[in-house]
């Protein structure tokens, strides 16, 4: 196992410095490279980290119905290497990108639509093959361990990794790009993930792969479609002799019985004359289905009102994210006569936070929790405390950048583009911390939930679900940064004349109903397969390691 932790962690490792090392700088590289509005390239930064999140659910189906997660790990790695590569291209080659502007002009020569295509076809690549791999190398990680205690802290260790890989990739990469040149920083991406991908491959002897059963979802639609045709059916209480449990049978099947939560799914499950053959194998595939595939769609239904509760736990987030940075472009950066933090670097303090907070848990808080309490805290009371701490962020958010409008009236700047604000960006480090440590809690309890109560079979599908979340959540945060801007005066492209304030004070609003929302879902859910995870024994992040 140690072997296998080393190989794992070197991929993750690689992998990710090289898709931080473009992603979080994308934001002022359309600015200053392609002369691309402010709050334009916030928006195509937000779809971007959308898509990012978003493809690891189209790489989770692919490993899971036809493919397994080695291929799809290491297909995506090379197509983000070529991705990279583009990029790399676009900073190198001045024929690749427009001039630059004229400075205190607002008039710039436009992008051509072959700089743009080639621009965008290198982006999209890179997010294609980020996303393939981004929860895929977690849920391959996961399958190497039996007992769900083990995989939960597992999850840490995964996000522990991801969070430090991200950090070095958004400070060290990113001060590259800004000082020493974009090419060089992308080079570094390059490297990255050419390494990534090598540890990846040479590890293979090593891992223990997991293979493809087919679409889980075919089998998830026949219970929708079975039921459905035999919706005027009696429901038998004879549940040993008139469900179909497989062709071995109740003594073939774990799960002996239907459950009773959403009895009317059961009928998927009942035998009808001429539903099987004389074998006792189904004769008609979207008449009847196995009490298991029942029960694996009634999970997830239970689980669905609290995985949504989530989208509108990352959206605030998504929106702090992309705003943060047009902050900071407008702040005193300095740390000291020499050294200038670098705009794309602030959102370092988060990962920072998270992945600190993410040890101080694994290490002392949950032992003590269980302790006090007799168990280690159970993923809902994780998300619960997710919650209130990223609205106490927003909140942290709104107040700092209402003082911050207030000094940049005081001085005059609003007519000013590009203009300073007298007032140190390390004023945006609280929001941060406290919007990191809420990630602390909530992502890892929420992929640990998804994996310990999603069916076997959709084992690469759950651990991209908090995938599918942070996507959806990014691609809303578009569409609510273009419903403020048509709808208000909160956004304009210059922010020192705006009301970003009133943003972050509309997402604390939001946060609060979501967090009522989520209470609701939390109260109804019950667990399904966490039980043993939540009163296991102690595991910590150092005996994955072992």
């Amino acid at each position: 196992m140690i072997v296998f932790s080393e190989y794992w962690s070197g991929a993750l490792a690689g992998l990710t410095v090289a898709s931080g090392g473009w992603g979080s700088n994308l934001i002022v590289y359309l600015i200053q490279e392609f002369n691309v509005k402010s709050i334009a390239a916030a928006q195509v930064s937000n779809v971007v980290s959308g898509s990012i999140n978003f493809f690891p659910v189209i790489g989770a189906i692919i490993a899971d119905s036809l493919l397994g997660s080695f291929p799809v790990i290491s297909v995506s790695s090379f197509i983000s290497l070529l991705g990279i590569c583009l990029l790399a291209l676009t900073a190198t080659l001045g024929s690749l990108r427009p001039p630059p502007c004229v400075i205190g002009s607002d008039v710039c020569q436009p992008t051509t639509k072959l700089q743009l295509a080639i621009l965008y076809t290198s982006i999209t690549l890179a997010s294609i093959g980020s996303g393939g791999t981004r929860f895929t190398l977690a849920t391959i990680g996961a399958n190497q361990f039996d007992k769900p205690k083990n995989q939960s802290t597992f999850f840490n260790w995964f996000f522990f990794t991801n969070y430090i890989a991200s950090v070095v990739s958004g400070t060290v990469i990113v001060y590259v790009e800004d000082n020493v040149g974009w090419k060089w920083g992308f080079g570094i991406c390059v490297i990255g993930n050419l390494i990534g991908l090598a540890i990846f491959l040479s590890g293979s002897r090593f891992y223990r792969f997991d293979k493809p059963q087919g679409s889980p979802f075919i089998g998830l639609a026949r219970v929708i479609v079975a039921s459905t045709r035999k919706r005027n059916l009696h429901i038998s209480s004879d549940e040993s002799k008139d469900f179909y449990y497989g062709h071995g049978g109740v003594t073939d099947v774990v799960a002996a019985t239907p459950s009773k939560s959403f009895r009317f799914l059961n009928r998927a499950a009942q035998k009808m004359e001429g539903d099987t053959k004389p074998d006792g194998s189904i004769l008609k595939p979207w008449r009847l289905c196995t009490v298991q595939q029942v029960e694996d769609f009634k999970t997830l239904v239970r689980i669905l009102p609290l995985w949504s509760s989530s989208i509108f736990l990352g959206t605030p987030i998504a929106v702090q994210v992309s705003l943060t940075i047009l902050q900071a472009l407008t702040m005193d950066r300095h740390l000291g006569p020499h050294f200038k933090i670098p705009a794309g670097s602030i959102i370092v303090v988060e990962l920072v936070a998270c992945a600190f907070f993410i040890a101080i848990l694994d290490r002392f808080l949950c032992p003590l929790w269980q302790k006090l309490f007799g168990q280690f805290p159970t993923p809902l009371q994780r998300l619960g405390l997710g919650h209130v701490l990223n609205v106490l962020g927003m909140a942290v958010s709104a107040l700092v950048e209402s003082k911050r409008l207030k000094i940049t009236e005081d001085h005059h700047l609003q007519d000013k583009p590009g203009a300073i604000t007298p007032m140190l960006a390390l004023w945006l480090f609280p929001q941060l911390v406290l919007v990191g440590v809420g990630e602390a809690f909530h992502f890892p309890g929420q992929v640990a939930l998804y994996y310990q109560e999603f069916p076997v079979s959709l084992r690469n599908t759950s651990t991209a679900m908090i995938s599918l979340i942070i996507g959806m959540s990014f691609y809303l945060s578009t569409g609510i940064i273009d419903f403020v801007r048509r709808v208000t005066s909160w956004l304009p492209d210059n922010i020192n004349k705006g009301k970003l304030d009133n943003v972050y004070w509309m997402l604390v609003v939001v946060g609060v109903v979501n967090f009522g929302y989520y209470l609701v879902c939390a109260n109804l859910y019950k667990y399904q397969n966490a039980s043993d995870a939540d009163s296991s024994d102690e595991v910590k992040m150092s005996d994955i390691a072992s």
